[in-house]
């Protein structure tokens, strides 16, 4: 209608400006993006917190022995020594603990991933009698501190013979009631038509777990997966207690070394310390995108 008027009488009409947005709108977008903005300072300054103390890990292996305590306390030594790395890997048979450890905790993490999905599996898709109180009691056993088991346990492996063994330091803890929890809970969320369609074709229970539930649960057995390891490799108290041959050491007990009869070399604890960390750092780098999925889908983020 504009253009056909203007057209008309010669006289060029400009066009309608655009509607502004209402006020309150445009508020409540500042308020959001200042939110946004507070949120993510506060979450910078709390991580920068908490890498602090690995910051000035990493800078006293690279101090002199001398300047690790100095005072006041300073973050770089007189001269970088990179040497501290090769010293802390031959000081002790540290290569060894790392392959220790990594033994234990694939192995370790292999079955808690097989025990885990089977017995979720079970307590998610199965029907048998009395299975939510034999659920609620088996998630009561999260309730129970390692401390108290310990004593115990070490007595059983004292029986059948465990006792300096890998199959002490893996078999114990590979079957968990938090695996089967957070699988519970993810395959609880897979639609059961798909499971009905596998039933029709003939399908079992393990093929349907196999074929259908586990490759979609990839996010959650990630989570699961790195949970498990890290927890493997950072065991202290139980291999403290089950190993006391040096070839079977895992790394938590070869650092405690560092400070044993030979002196306290804290830059080579610091530097041994520091090569400890790579294996965790790496498997969380790789499987970075699954974690975040999966603590958003299994309800591990607190939401």
């Amino acid at each position: 209608m504009t253009s056909d008027t203007s057209s008309a009488t010669g006289v060029h009409l400009p066009d309608p400006a655009p509607a502004a947005a209402p006020a309150p709108m445009v508020r409540r977008s500042r308020a959001g993006t200042v939110r946004t903005i507070l949120s993510q300072t506060f979450l910078s300054l709390v991580a920068l917190l908490f890498l602090v103390p690995i910051i000035w890990m990493v800078l006293s292996a690279l101090k002199p022995s001398a300047e690790v305590f100095t005072v006041p306390p300073k973050p770089f030594g007189s001269s970088v020594m990179w040497g501290n790395f090769a010293e802390a890997w031959n000081f002790l048979p540290f290569g060894r603990f790392i392959l220790n450890t990594l033994f234990v905790a694939s192995v370790g993490t292999a079955i808690t991933l097989v025990a885990s999905a089977l017995s979720g599996y079970a307590f998610a898709r199965l029907n048998f009698r009395f299975r939510g109180g034999l659920f609620v009691l088996y998630l009561s056993t999260l309730i129970v501190p390692q401390e108290v088991i310990v004593i115990p346990m070490f007595l059983v492996m004292k029986e059948i013979g465990w006792v300096n063994s890998y199959q002490a330091l893996i078999l114990p803890w590979a079957f968990t009631a938090f695996g089967t929890f957070l699988l519970r809970q993810f395959f609880l969320t897979v639609p059961k038509e798909l499971e009905e369609a596998a039933k029709l074709d003939g399908c079992g229970h393990l093929r349907i777990l196999s074929r259908i539930f586990i490759p979609v649960s990839t996010p959650a057995l990630a989570v699961l997966a790195v949970f498990t390891f890290v927890n493997y490799w950072n065991s202290f108290l139980w291999p403290l207690i089950t190993i006391s041959d040096t070839n079977r050491m895992t790394v938590p007990l070869g650092l405690q070394l560092f400070l044993g009869q030979q002196g306290q070399r804290w830059e080579l604890l610091m530097a041994a310390s520091t090569i400890a960390m790579v294996p965790t750092i790496a498997l969380v780098i790789a499987l970075q995108k699954y974690l975040v999925r999966g603590i958003a889908l299994s309800g591990l983020g607190g939401r």
